[in-house]
Protein backbone atom coordinates (compact mmCIF):
# COMPACT_ATOMS: atom_id res chain seq x y z
CA UNK A 1 0.00 0.00 0.00
CA UNK A 2 3.19 2.48 -0.03
CA UNK A 3 3.03 5.12 -2.23
CA UNK A 4 6.37 7.41 -3.12
CA UNK A 5 7.98 8.09 0.11
CA UNK A 6 7.33 12.07 0.20
CA UNK A 7 6.66 13.80 3.44
CA UNK A 8 4.08 16.41 3.09
CA UNK A 9 5.93 18.11 5.88
CA UNK A 10 9.29 18.04 4.47
CA UNK A 11 10.25 21.66 3.25
CA UNK A 12 12.32 19.65 0.33
CA UNK A 13 8.94 18.48 -0.67
CA UNK A 14 6.93 21.00 -0.83
CA UNK A 15 7.72 22.21 -4.45
CA UNK A 16 6.87 18.86 -5.95
CA UNK A 17 4.28 17.70 -3.38
CA UNK A 18 0.32 18.23 -4.13
CA UNK A 19 -1.14 21.53 -4.23
CA UNK A 20 -5.31 20.74 -4.89
CA UNK A 21 -5.97 18.53 -1.91
CA UNK A 22 -9.38 17.60 -0.49
CA UNK A 23 -10.10 16.23 3.06
CA UNK A 24 -13.38 14.38 3.35
CA UNK A 25 -14.59 13.99 7.08
CA UNK A 26 -17.58 12.68 9.10
CA UNK A 27 -18.04 15.26 11.82
CA UNK A 28 -16.77 19.47 12.57
CA UNK A 29 -13.17 19.09 13.97
CA UNK A 30 -12.08 15.41 12.58
CA UNK A 31 -10.53 17.77 9.92
CA UNK A 32 -8.53 19.33 12.85
CA UNK A 33 -8.04 16.19 14.61
CA UNK A 34 -6.60 13.57 12.59
CA UNK A 35 -4.75 15.46 9.34
CA UNK A 36 -4.95 19.77 11.10
CA UNK A 37 -1.05 19.98 11.86
CA UNK A 38 -0.40 18.71 8.05
CA UNK A 39 -2.94 21.70 6.84
CA UNK A 40 -1.16 24.01 9.37
CA UNK A 41 2.18 23.18 7.89
CA UNK A 42 1.03 23.75 4.13
CA UNK A 43 -0.81 27.14 3.83
CA UNK A 44 0.11 26.89 0.34
CA UNK A 45 -2.28 24.23 0.06
CA UNK A 46 -5.34 24.67 -2.43
CA UNK A 47 -6.84 22.49 0.30
CA UNK A 48 -11.34 21.80 0.79
CA UNK A 49 -12.71 20.56 3.39
CA UNK A 50 -15.97 18.34 3.19
CA UNK A 51 -17.72 17.69 6.20
CA UNK A 52 -20.83 15.21 6.18
CA UNK A 53 -22.71 15.99 9.30
CA UNK A 54 -23.74 18.82 11.73
CA UNK A 55 -24.54 21.58 9.28
CA UNK A 56 -28.18 22.12 11.11
CA UNK A 57 -26.40 22.44 14.34
CA UNK A 58 -25.60 25.88 14.57
CA UNK A 59 -22.81 26.02 16.85
CA UNK A 60 -20.89 23.56 15.46
CA UNK A 61 -20.87 24.88 12.03
CA UNK A 62 -20.25 28.39 12.82
CA UNK A 63 -17.13 27.05 14.59
CA UNK A 64 -16.30 24.57 11.60
CA UNK A 65 -15.88 27.89 9.13
CA UNK A 66 -13.79 29.67 12.10
CA UNK A 67 -11.90 26.59 11.89
CA UNK A 68 -11.00 26.69 7.99
CA UNK A 69 -9.68 29.98 8.89
CA UNK A 70 -7.38 29.06 11.05
CA UNK A 71 -6.41 26.14 8.79
CA UNK A 72 -6.44 28.62 5.36
CA UNK A 73 -8.71 26.51 3.76
CA UNK A 74 -11.90 26.34 2.31
CA UNK A 75 -14.85 23.93 3.10
CA UNK A 76 -18.74 22.92 3.26
CA UNK A 77 -20.56 20.74 5.32
CA UNK A 78 -23.33 18.51 4.77
CA UNK A 79 -26.04 17.70 7.09
CA UNK A 80 -26.49 13.64 7.13
CA UNK A 81 -27.71 11.56 10.24
CA UNK A 82 -25.55 11.78 12.92
CA UNK A 83 -28.05 10.75 15.92
CA UNK A 84 -27.02 9.22 18.93
CA UNK A 85 -27.95 5.66 17.46
CA UNK A 86 -25.69 5.71 14.34
CA UNK A 87 -27.49 3.72 12.20
CA UNK A 88 -25.95 3.06 8.54
CA UNK A 89 -26.17 5.25 6.09
CA UNK A 90 -27.55 4.54 2.69
CA UNK A 91 -24.30 3.72 0.66
CA UNK A 92 -26.06 5.56 -2.38
CA UNK A 93 -26.94 8.41 -0.48
CA UNK A 94 -23.68 8.62 1.39
CA UNK A 95 -21.66 8.73 -1.97
CA UNK A 96 -24.42 11.26 -3.58
CA UNK A 97 -23.78 13.84 -0.94
CA UNK A 98 -19.77 13.36 -1.14
CA UNK A 99 -20.02 14.35 -4.96
CA UNK A 100 -22.56 16.86 -4.02
CA UNK A 101 -20.71 19.10 -1.45
CA UNK A 102 -17.05 18.03 -3.05
CA UNK A 103 -16.30 20.81 -5.98
CA UNK A 104 -15.42 18.54 -9.02
CA UNK A 105 -11.91 18.73 -10.13
CA UNK A 106 -8.94 17.08 -10.22
CA UNK A 107 -7.17 16.92 -6.88
CA UNK A 108 -3.44 16.27 -6.38
CA UNK A 109 -4.52 14.62 -3.26
CA UNK A 110 -7.41 13.16 -1.36
CA UNK A 111 -7.84 12.50 2.60
CA UNK A 112 -10.43 11.00 5.22
CA UNK A 113 -10.75 8.11 7.44
CA UNK A 114 -9.12 4.56 7.15
CA UNK A 115 -11.61 1.92 6.70
CA UNK A 116 -11.42 1.17 10.31
CA UNK A 117 -12.05 4.43 11.89
CA UNK A 118 -9.31 6.41 14.33
CA UNK A 119 -10.50 4.59 17.72
CA UNK A 120 -13.17 1.89 19.08
CA UNK A 121 -15.12 2.60 17.13
CA UNK A 122 -17.20 4.79 14.87
CA UNK A 123 -19.79 3.94 12.41
CA UNK A 124 -19.64 7.13 10.47
CA UNK A 125 -15.85 7.18 9.91
CA UNK A 126 -15.99 4.33 8.55
CA UNK A 127 -18.46 4.48 6.17
CA UNK A 128 -17.14 7.26 4.94
CA UNK A 129 -14.01 5.68 3.99
CA UNK A 130 -15.73 2.90 2.55
CA UNK A 131 -17.79 5.95 0.59
CA UNK A 132 -14.53 7.66 -0.76
CA UNK A 133 -11.99 4.76 -1.60
CA UNK A 134 -15.37 3.42 -3.99
CA UNK A 135 -16.00 6.82 -5.46
CA UNK A 136 -11.95 7.04 -6.26
CA UNK A 137 -11.98 3.65 -7.61
CA UNK A 138 -14.72 4.69 -10.34
CA UNK A 139 -13.20 7.83 -11.04
CA UNK A 140 -16.17 9.93 -9.99
CA UNK A 141 -13.56 11.33 -7.24
CA UNK A 142 -10.55 12.29 -9.63
CA UNK A 143 -7.24 12.04 -7.65
CA UNK A 144 -3.63 10.82 -8.07
CA UNK A 145 -3.40 9.73 -4.61
CA UNK A 146 -5.39 8.24 -1.82
CA UNK A 147 -4.43 8.72 2.28
CA UNK A 148 -6.54 7.54 4.64
CA UNK A 149 -5.62 8.58 8.47
CA UNK A 150 -3.37 6.01 10.39
CA UNK A 151 -5.19 6.32 14.41
CA UNK A 152 -5.61 3.18 16.65
CA UNK A 153 -6.70 3.63 20.22
CA UNK A 154 -5.70 -0.37 21.30
CA UNK A 155 -9.19 -0.91 21.64
CA UNK A 156 -10.07 1.64 23.43
CA UNK A 157 -6.92 1.52 25.90
CA UNK A 158 -5.45 4.82 25.51
CA UNK A 159 -6.51 7.99 23.53
CA UNK A 160 -6.09 7.41 19.84
CA UNK A 161 -2.51 7.70 18.52
CA UNK A 162 -1.02 7.57 15.18
CA UNK A 163 0.33 4.08 14.04
CA UNK A 164 4.33 4.31 13.90
CA UNK A 165 4.55 1.81 11.09
CA UNK A 166 2.22 3.12 8.39
CA UNK A 167 4.24 4.54 5.52
CA UNK A 168 4.45 8.67 6.97
CA UNK A 169 3.95 9.50 10.53
CA UNK A 170 5.43 12.51 11.49
CA UNK A 171 5.91 14.43 14.81
CA UNK A 172 4.75 17.72 14.36
CA UNK A 173 6.52 20.50 15.10
CA UNK A 174 5.94 22.57 18.64
CA UNK A 175 4.26 25.46 17.17
CA UNK A 176 2.44 23.62 14.75
CA UNK A 177 1.35 21.40 17.45
CA UNK A 178 0.15 24.59 19.55
CA UNK A 179 -1.54 25.97 16.80
CA UNK A 180 -3.70 22.60 16.16
CA UNK A 181 -4.29 22.77 20.12
CA UNK A 182 -5.85 25.82 20.25
CA UNK A 183 -8.37 25.35 17.08
CA UNK A 184 -9.76 22.27 19.28
CA UNK A 185 -10.07 24.25 22.60
CA UNK A 186 -10.31 27.79 21.62
CA UNK A 187 -12.43 27.69 18.49
CA UNK A 188 -13.56 24.55 18.28
CA UNK A 189 -14.11 25.69 22.51
CA UNK A 190 -13.49 21.96 23.57
CA UNK A 191 -12.42 21.51 27.53
CA UNK A 192 -8.74 20.88 28.20
CA UNK A 193 -10.09 17.41 30.65
CA UNK A 194 -12.46 17.00 27.34
CA UNK A 195 -11.73 13.56 25.40
CA UNK A 196 -11.28 15.62 22.11
CA UNK A 197 -8.41 17.99 23.58
CA UNK A 198 -6.84 15.32 25.46
CA UNK A 199 -6.53 13.34 22.41
CA UNK A 200 -5.24 15.84 20.01
CA UNK A 201 -2.92 13.92 18.66
CA UNK A 202 1.23 15.05 18.74
CA UNK A 203 1.92 13.05 15.38
CA UNK A 204 0.16 12.16 12.44
CA UNK A 205 0.14 9.38 10.08
CA UNK A 206 -1.59 8.17 6.91
CA UNK A 207 -2.23 5.36 5.00
CA UNK A 208 -1.00 5.70 1.21
CA UNK A 209 -2.55 4.65 -1.64
CA UNK A 210 -0.91 5.63 -5.19
CA UNK A 211 -3.06 3.68 -8.13
CA UNK A 212 -6.83 1.67 -7.31
CA UNK A 213 -5.59 -1.44 -7.28
CA UNK A 214 -3.63 -0.62 -3.49
CA UNK A 215 -6.68 0.53 -2.13
CA UNK A 216 -8.66 -1.72 -3.48
CA UNK A 217 -7.13 -4.45 -2.07
CA UNK A 218 -7.38 -2.71 1.38
CA UNK A 219 -11.14 -2.43 1.02
CA UNK A 220 -11.14 -6.13 -0.08
CA UNK A 221 -9.19 -6.65 3.39
CA UNK A 222 -11.59 -5.25 5.45
CA UNK A 223 -14.75 -6.09 3.94
CA UNK A 224 -13.48 -9.83 4.70
CA UNK A 225 -12.68 -9.05 7.91
CA UNK A 226 -15.41 -6.58 9.09
CA UNK A 227 -15.08 -4.92 12.52
CA UNK A 228 -17.12 -6.49 14.88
Amino acid sequence: MKSTPLSPLSSEAVSVHPKTVAIVVAHPDDETLWVGGTLLAHPEWDSFVVCLCRKSDAERSAKFYHAMKDLASYGIMGDLDDGPHQHPLKESELESTILKLLPPRHYDLVLTHDLSGEYTRHLRHEEVSKAVIRLWQSGKIDASELWTFAYEDGLKAYYPRAIEKAPFCQLLADDIWNKKYQIITKTYGFATDSWEAQTTPRSEAFWQFGNHTQAKDWLAHFDKNPKK
